[in-house]
This record gives structure tokens, C-alpha cells and sequence, in this order.
């Protein structure tokens, strides 16, 4: 039988052979190890000297964009309050326009009163005079009678001509007529 010495020593120099082996191999790969990890951490060092700012930034980023939306949103609702002002002011005027309107309509109705009022022929009589010609004139010629006769002479007036304008004349003559009889009943009326 072989000598238990020489398989304990050969034994080991078979754990000594694959041990040389595996760490003849895992020499590059250990290498390689070291350089991911150098990578590494010179990734942690870039990231630990930018990443604070960038997320500052960002975080800054992020309140401007607020404050913009704030800001606009301001924007909007002053916009939304000038556009009623602007509408309040609008309907304002229109209101002022038609006031305006009616109260130019209420100074020409005066002005034209007043003007007729000025051109108007004076009474010469005394209002106490007026009153009793006024009573005479009832009494002695009812208001019926009166619209009668008119219109009875009115249809003469057209009966006896076939023209527009001679109507018109023969009812100017009659006006003048009337009013130099209503002149001479009241130089009577004086005359009393």
C-alpha cells in the first residue's frame, strides 16, 4: 500500500494548483472589481457635488413656476375686473346718452314753447275784460252752434270751388274777418 504521506501531499499540492488557478483568475477579475468601484465612487463623488444644486435648482424651478402661475392667475382676474369695469362704464353711459337724450328733447320742447310763447300776439285786454268777454261769448253763442256754422261754411267753401288754394283763401278771409269782428266787440266792450 501506498504511503498515506504521499496522498496528504499530494493532496495538497492539488488544493495548492487550483488554489494558484483560482487566483490567477480571479486577479483580473478582481482588478476590475477595483475599477467599478474606483467608477463608483467617483459617480457618488459627482453626484454628492451636483445633485444638491440641481435639486435646488429644481426645487427653485418649481416655486418660479408657482409664483408664474400665481402671477397669471392675478393677471386673469384683474383682466376679468377691468373687462366688467369697462362694461359697468359702458352701461354707465348709455344711461348718461339716453338721460342726455331726454333731457335735450325736454330743453327743445322749452326753447320751442317759449319761442311761440314770445311770438304770440299780446292781449289787449285786461284779464277782467277777458273773463266778460269770455262769459258773453257762452252765453250768447252756444259751442255746438259754433262748430256747426264752421263746418257748414267749410263745405260752402269747397262746393263753391273746385282748387285747393281757393279754399284756403276764402278760409283766410274769414279768419281775417272774425278777427276784425272779435276787435270791434271789444273796442265796444271798452267803449262801456
Amino acid at each position: 500500500m501506498i504511503d498515506p504521506i504521499f496522498w496528504l501531499g499530494l493532496s495538497i499540492l492539488l488544493v495548492a494548483v487550483s488554489l494558484t488557478a483560482v487566483l490567477v483568475t480571479a486577479i483580473p477579475a478582481l482588478q476590475e472589481v477595483a475599477r467599478a468601484a474606483r467608477s463608483a465612487e467617483k459617480l457618488f463623488d459627482t453626484l454628492r457635488r451636483d445633485l444638491p444644486p440641481t435639486l435646488e435648482a429644481i426645487r427653485l424651478t418649481g416655486l418660479e413656476i408657482s409664483e408664474l402661475t400665481d402671477d397669471v392667475s392675478d393677471g386673469v382676474k384683474s383682466a376679468s375686473q377691468v373687462v366688467k369695469q369697462v362694461d359697468r362704464s359702458i352701461d354707465s353711459a348709455k344711461k348718461q346718452a339716453q338721460k342726455v337724450e331726454v333731457s335735450t328733447r325736454s330743453v327743445f320742447a322749452g326753447v320751442t314753447t317759449a319761442w311761440k310763447t314770445f311770438n304770440r300776439r299780446p292781449n289787449r285786454l285786461s284779464p277782467s275784460q277777458r273773463e266778460l268777454t269770455a262769459s258773453r261769448t257762452r252765453f250768447s253763442y252756444p259751442q255746438e252752434s259754433l262748430n256747426e256754422l264752421d263746418k257748414e261754411s267749410e263745405l260752402d267753401n269747397y262746393q263753391l270751388s273746385d282748387r285747393p288754394g281757393d279754399v284756403e283763401t276764402t278760409n283766410n278771409s274769414r279768419k281775417s274777418m272774425s278777427e276784425e269782428s272779435a276787435d270791434s266787440i271789444l273796442h265796444e266792450l271798452e267803449n262801456e
